[in-house]
């Protein structure tokens, strides 16, 4: 049974509202009118209204773009049109930012009311349908792109159905290649806010000189270079959901910052003198000891305690060993059909060295292994000869028992700890090198060495 559509028309000149109602009464199931926000607030509390259609100038203190925040504060996925007869850029701009499904001036053309009565009714069902779909994975058990079954797993999953439908900020916690932006995605996917954006934003991955312009937005002529108006990720994640990945390597100033946004819901661009108003839901992750960092003084105590209100912890690869066989599968069936590939599998000796591996780059890493696998192997069976190097030695020294000498236990350390830090550091090289504390060049000589390259 299809849903019915019912209409809202808030609009104080009583000619232009009978005129609306009069000429889309065929459009839609049933329409009401009213002349003021208070009517309006009243009307829409009592009925059951998918659309919107409001005055930007109306009567008293309270205006169509506060009504507009407040309808969507009930009922998020109520479409909202707005009218006006003054319209701006800065205007309607505005009204997008709330929520807005579009921004029409008076003198109002009926057929183009009528054409976005038509898109609105059609995005709506489309929304409803979504939003069906997703609620049916979240009873199963089952949420996109996170593959797993293990009882580790499950718990996060249970973990991410009791905070999705909340205002709550989540911490994420988990080493790096875990899937933390997977978790986060699902967070936001599964929320009330999913209609409006996910923007993520690596922290670890801005110059310092650039955070404050990326995070809050820039007016034009803030400093060199800024030719445009700028929005920042807070405006960007406008109503939805902001995620900040690697929030540990933010340095003390943009910590400041960002716990002032936290704490009173206002920001400024930079350049700029105007105080705009943020309604993002916050989930950020991280890969380090964060309470390790507050002790050590690198890390506002009062800022942990404002992000790590719903902490998660996302276990390691090698603590869920039972899920590899069945992200093992994922990979393949996506990357041959991505690659053109014909269908490939795994053989038992080769997924007894994927088993017992202990994936250091977890998730990641297994990924990026499959991936391979499925572009040089030319048959449709993989064995453990196809296995790159570095996963197929550690399983040999780890089984023969052979007494090494001082000098080969002391190169296979080396090798392993360089293959260890490359995967945690997603394969680059001059993290990799800054992390093991040598020169770039003395890593390539390395790798070279080892044949790693």
């Amino acid at each position: 049974m299809q849903e019915a559509f019912r209409i809202l028309i808030v609009e104080d000149e009583p000619n232009i509202r009978t005129g609306l109602a009069k000429g889309l009464e065929k459009e839609v199931d049933g329409i009401s009118t009213v002349g003021s926000v208070n009517e309006a607030l009243e009307e829409f509390d009592a009925g059951n209204f998918q659309i919107v259609i409001a005055d930007v100038r109306l009567p008293g203190d309270r205006d169509g773009l506060e009504l507009l925040s407040l309808i969507r504060q009930r009922k998020p996925d109520t479409t909202m049109i707005m009218i006006t007869a003054h319209g701006t850029v800065e205007m309607a701009v505005d009204a997008m930012r709330r929520g807005a499904f579009d921004f029409i001036t008076k003198p109002v053309d009926l057929n183009l009311i009528r054409h976005q009565i038509a898109k609105a009714v059609e995005h709506h069902r489309l929304q409803t349908e979504n939003k069906f779909l997703k609620d049916r994975l979240a009873e199963a058990g089952e949420l996109p792109n996170i593959i797993g079954n293990s009882r580790s797993l499950n718990d996060v999953l249970l973990q991410i159905r009791q905070v999705a439908d909340t205002d709550a900020t989540v911490l994420i916690q988990g080493e790096s290649g875990t899937g933390k932006e997977l978790i986060a995605r699902a967070i936001h996917d599964l929320s009330k806010r999913s209609l409006f954006p996910f923007v993520p934003i690596n922290l670890g991955a801005l110059p310092e000189t650039l955070l404050e312009s990326e995070l809050f937005g820039h007016e034009k002529g803030a400093f060199t270079g800024a030719s445009r108006q700028k929005p920042g990720c807070f405006e960007q994640s406008m109503q939805g959901t902001l995620f900040l990945d690697e929030i540990t390597e933010i340095p003390m100033k943009s910590q400041v910052d960002l716990l002032r946004v936290l704490e009173t819901g206002q920001f400024t661009r930079v350049g700029g003198e105007a105080t705009l108003s943020s309604d993002v839901r916050i989930v950020s992750a991280t890969n380090r000891d964060i309470p390790q960092l507050v002790e050590d003084g690198t890390f506002r105590e009062d800022l942990f305690y404002r992000l790590n209100i719903i902490p998660i912890e996302v276990p390691p690869l090698r603590q869920r060993r039972e899920d590899i066989p069945l992200l093992i599968d994922h990979f393949l069936n996506h990357f041959c059909v991505r690659h053109h590939r014909s269908p490939k599998a795994v053989d038992n000796e080769a997924l007894q060295v994927l088993m017992s591996f202990n994936w250091p780059g977890n998730v990641r890493q297994l990924r990026n292994v499959i991936e391979r696998l499925v572009v040089t192997v030319s048959g449709n069976s993989i064995s453990s000869a196809n296995l790159p190097a570095e996963l197929s030695a550690i399983e040999r020294n780890s089984s023969t028992g052979e007494i090494l000498s001082l000098a080969e236990v002391t190169e296979t350390a080396e090798k392993e700890a360089i293959l260890i830090t490359l995967a945690v550091n997603d394969f680059h090289r001059e993290q990799t090198a800054k992390v093991l504390g040598v020169s770039v060049r003395t890593l390539h000589y390395k790798m070279s060495r080892y044949g790693l390259h």
